[in-house]
């Protein structure tokens, strides 16, 4: 009895040992399906990965990028009022900062006026205390242009008039205020309305980045596109100037353009010193106590979040990866690079066909303090150029008006190298671990946009893209995205509103 019953134990023991044997084989056989599942997937991506890279043509960047059936178009998809005779006042600004600073400023300024239903005053640019140059805005902009062209947005003159007084005649002053930074649209018309309605006329001083980018009215970002693209014109010497630089330069086929934002300034604001000398880290270090927030910035940690401006061999790496030839040619739109020529071999040894204004223009442009005349010719040839590439985009209102410039005039070309996604990259080739460095450097630029048509996130300004406010499609889906009528600078003038002429291209941006 005793035996049957610890033979059926023993069997029941066996049955449960093989059952368990079976359990562990069966995971064993389910961990490696998993195993080899994964590695199939991540093998999938990879050669994903890799066609994406064999589909990567640079020949086809010289062209302009894919633009989804979309065109550049500022005038209003609505009923848009003439400027009232009868104004509030008169409104002054001075624009402070760079030229793409100022120009930006000079959009809203317009858009203030309009809002507040005043006569702008032609706007002031600050060029004494940035750019040591007393051209202003009648030695930059075509002025007879800005006016004619705004003609059925805003009431705009060259200066204050002259009051009559105790039998004097006198130039009209104006109240001064400080607008708070990116002031809300309610600002200007409580606030700065009442003191205008006061006084007569208002001075807004300084008036860099004093109204809000971010503003819930179409009809007023696609004004902002007017004043930029269309209104703003350079004076003919200018457009002539640029026009024969680009001629010369296309003379032997395509060229690209580069900002080089490697300068003491934007150095010292990001904080990225330690691939300087003792003696120039001590320079930017003084600089930025004496300019900006003091702040613990670690170079280290600021270069993996892509905070550092990429250095001049950093930009020709990246060309050579990307299968740009040597003897591409290169301009070069900079102020003095920080460190000197030594940051510019290694460009000049992998890209030798470097040119700038200077080398090219048969005058030297910065002669005779001409410095915002230099920035505004390195605008249009970065705006014209067959690819632009911008070095740093934040803060660069240069590198960022000229991107969304050149997405407003069709399309064009850009690459936007992203820092943060190259960082590891060369940190690993600084240190030694330069393995699959091309190919690396060739994956994360296949994943740049090029400049066609995207939707605009924080932190990406208005002024770098405006689609698509400023956009419309020829054959839309949504009826809301259809293009305005081709003769509509004759429907609206005839109406007394927008005289704002929808042409091609080149007539909406006034070059030739």
């Amino acid at each position: 009895m005793r035996k049957d019953v610890w033979g059926r134990r023993g069997a029941a023991l066996r049955q449960a040992k093989h059952f368990k044997g079976l359990v562990g084989k069966f995971s064993i056989a389910l961990v490696v399906l998993v195993i080899c599942t994964l590695w199939l997937f991540s093998t999938t991506g990879l050669n994903r990965s890799s066609d994406k890279e064999q589909d990567f043509n640079v020949d086809k960047l010289w062209g302009p990028a894919t633009s989804g059936g979309w065109r550049p178009s500022s005038a209003p998809r609505s009923y848009w009022s003439p400027p009232q005779k009868q104004s509030n006042g008169f409104l002054r600004v001075r624009c402070n900062g760079g030229l793409n600073q100022q120009r930006s400023a000079i959009c809203n300024a317009v858009l203030a006026a309009r809002i507040m239903n005043a006569t702008l005053v032609l706007p002031e640019l600050d060029t004494n205390s940035f750019w040591h140059d007393a051209s202003g805005f009648p030695g930059i902009y075509d002025v007879e242009h800005f006016i004619r062209s705004l003609r059925y947005d805003v009431n705009i003159v060259e200066s204050l008039p002259e009051i009559s007084g105790r039998g004097k005649k006198k130039r009209m002053k104006a109240h001064q205020m400080n607008p708070p930074r990116d002031a809300p649209l309610s600002w200007y018309t409580t606030t700065a309305l009442g003191k205008m309605m006061e006084h007569g006329a208002i001075y807004l001083t300084p008036f860099s980045h004093r109204l809000a980018e971010d503003i819930d009215d179409p009809e007023l970002q696609r004004l902002r596109c007017r004043v930029n693209y269309h209104a703003l014109r350079f004076k003919p010497q200018i457009m002539k100037l640029s026009s024969e630089i680009v001629n010369k330069l296309r003379a032997e086929g395509h060229f690209m353009s580069i900002h080089l934002r490697f300068e003491m300034d934007m150095l010292a604001f990001a904080g990225c010193l330690d691939i300087f000398t003792p003696e120039e880290q001590e320079v930017l270090i003084k600089y930025r106590k004496e300019n900006f927030k003091e702040k613990k910035l670690i170079y280290r940690e600021r270069r993996l979040i892509g905070k550092c401006p990429l250095t001049p061999e950093e930009v020709g790496l990246i060309l050579r990866s990307m299968g740009f030839e040597n003897n591409t040619k290169i301009y070069i739109a900079a102020g003095e690079l920080f460190g000197g020529d030594r940051f510019m071999k290694p460009f000049r040894s992998l890209f030798p066909n470097l040119e700038n204004h200077n080398t090219v223009s048969p005058n030297k442009i910065e002669e005779g303090a001409q410095r915002l005349v230099g920035s505004a010719v390195d605008y249009m040839v970065c705006l014209l150029s067959d690819i632009f590439i911008p070095t740093y985009d934040g803060p660069s209102n240069f590198a960022n008006n000229l991107m969304g410039h050149r997405l407003y005039y069709g399309f064009r070309t850009i690459i936007q190298p992203d820092r943060k996604a190259l960082a590891p990259i060369f940190m690993d080739r600084e240190e030694g671990r330069g393995a699959k460095f091309e190919e690396r450097v060739r994956n994360v630029m296949a994943r740049t946009k090029f400049g066609e048509p995207h939707k605009r996130v924080r932190p990406e300004s208005f002024y770098t893209n405006s689609w698509p406010e400023c956009f419309c499609q020829v054959s839309p889906k949504n009826p809301a995205d259809k293009c305005p009528p081709d003769n509509v600078a004759e429907v609206l003038e005839s109406e007394g509103s927008d005289g704002f002429e929808e042409g091609k291209v080149n007539n909406r941006t006034g070059l030739k």
